[in-house]
């Protein structure tokens, strides 16, 4: 198979929202205290909300950037490629990517919506939150039928108000929210306790897929405070086997056997052994830890329950079988400085080729489909949703870097403390 012969859906892309996201979304009465963005004397751009400034940081938008000038300090709109915020051009990037579908989490409210659950104003925090749901799914999806996963964001600080915005949005076609891998890192309840079970049977009940991204607990992997920034950015997807095995031992999945989680940009590589291990520890230790899966093993509920999602792991593609190819999806990662844009079909290809047809198509995109209830082909045809009909439409545009000629953000060794202070990351 080729390259160009693909279907290529991303289950994990972002976007840097634009700044009239809320126009025509806000309540007269709350129209001063919305986030809104502005522009700094020092030239980048901000949101403020409450009183708070929060930047785009470099890294969130480096798609079209010359390696060199990757970094984390604050950008504006100006700097970043217009794919990033404007859904016009995303589509256009989309196309001479060759990437049919894609999936998009958030920037400025964090990966879960941490930003609207730190509001003082709970009132003002879930109108501002519904809006946005609403802005993703009607006007960022809304805008070009077929082309996006809808991914709401839960109201955090209550689970029954979260669980009608699962169905709220469920109701508009959103069967994708995101929430946080460790809650208790944001000051919450975990998994493990009772108070989010209104949530859970709301998404079960819905076949809402529950998205954990890494990092939507707020934390980085920190091994030192002296670690160059290189350690934190290794481990910190393979680092959301915590969230896993915090996942699997909890009552949640087996409490509601109909709920589906993905596990987004955390690989695959690592999961082969987490399940020998969990199924090792229950086989040895479910005598006094009081542990009861039932006539299944702990490595069955999360085949049943998980979907696995991975950018580039070649070594996680080989030992597929172990995984599971029904619970593995592909991402791009667009315009993070993991993605492959504009090179995703040859880079996929790097390690799906020799694997049958079918095993292709299920990674690439059938089980994105089948997950989240997505069928982009009642918009686009079959034959015009490979790479290569997707490349004929964009045949002008410019994949080649592009310097904002304001060269290195750093000299000298980046700390993962730095990428932490600079996120605002660790933040209750």
């Amino acid at each position: 198979m080729k390259p160009e012969e693909l279907i290529l859906v991303s289950v994990d892309d972002h976007v840097v929202e634009p700044a009239d996201l809320f126009e025509g979304r806000t309540p007269a009465a709350l129209a001063e205290a919305f986030p809104r963005v502005v522009h700094k004397v020092d030239g980048t751009d901000v949101w403020l909300f409450e009183g708070t400034e929060l930047p785009n940081i470099g890294l969130n938008a480096v798609a079209g950037r010359p390696p060199e000038e990757y970094g984390i300090d604050p950008t504006s709109f100006e700097d970043m490629r217009p794919g990033c915020f404007d859904i016009h051009e995303r589509i256009r990037d989309m196309n001479v990517n060759g990437l049919l579908g894609s999936m998009c989490f958030p920037s400025f409210p964090q990966f879960c919506g941490q930003t609207f659950a730190r509001a003082e104003d709970k009132e003002l925090a879930l109108a501002v939150l519904r809006a946005y749901n609403d802005w993703h799914i009607e006007d960022w999806c809304g805008a070009y039928p077929g082309r996006f996963i809808p991914l709401a964001l839960p109201p955090l600080w209550d689970p029954e108000l979260m669980a009608e915005e699962v169905l709220r949005v469920a109701a508009k076609g959103c069967h994708a929210i995101t929430f946080s891998e460790n809650p208790e890192k944001l000051g919450f309840p975990s998994f493990h306790s009772e108070h989010w079970d209104p949530f859970w049977k709301a998404c079960s009940d819905s076949a809402t897929v529950v998205c954990l991204h890494i990092g939507s607990s707020s934390q980085v992997v920190i091994t030192s405070i002296e670690a160059p920034i290189d350690a934190m950015i290794t481990l910190q997807p393979m680092n959301i086997v915590q969230a896993a095995a915090d996942l699997l031992w909890s009552p949640v999945l087996r409490k509601y056997p109909d709920l589906k989680v993905a596990l987004s940009e955390g690989g695959i590589g690592w999961i082969p052994y987490f399940l020998e291990r969990v199924d090792y520890v229950y086989s040895h230790h479910r005598a006094w830890t009081n542990q009861d899966f039932g006539d299944k093993l702990p490595s069955e509920v999360f085949r049943e329950h998980v979907l696995c999602c991975f950018i580039d792991d070649a070594t996680g593609i080989r030992i597929r079988d172990q995984v599971g190819s029904d619970n593995i999806a592909w991402e791009c990662d667009y315009p993070h400085s993991d993605s492959v844009w504009p090179g995703a079909p040859e880079a996929v290809m790097r390690y799906l080729e020799g694997l049958p047809r079918e095993e292709i198509d299920k990674i690439t995109h059938g089980n994105a489909m089948r997950w989240f209830q997505y069928d982009p082909f009642v918009h686009v045809s079959r034959e015009d949703a490979t790479v290569a009909a997707l490349r004929g439409q964009a045949t002008d545009v410019d994949t080649s870097p592009h310097s904002t000629g304001k060269g290195k953000q750093f000299d000298g060794i980046v700390t993962a403390m730095t990428l932490a202070a600079a996120a605002g990351l660790g933040e209750e």
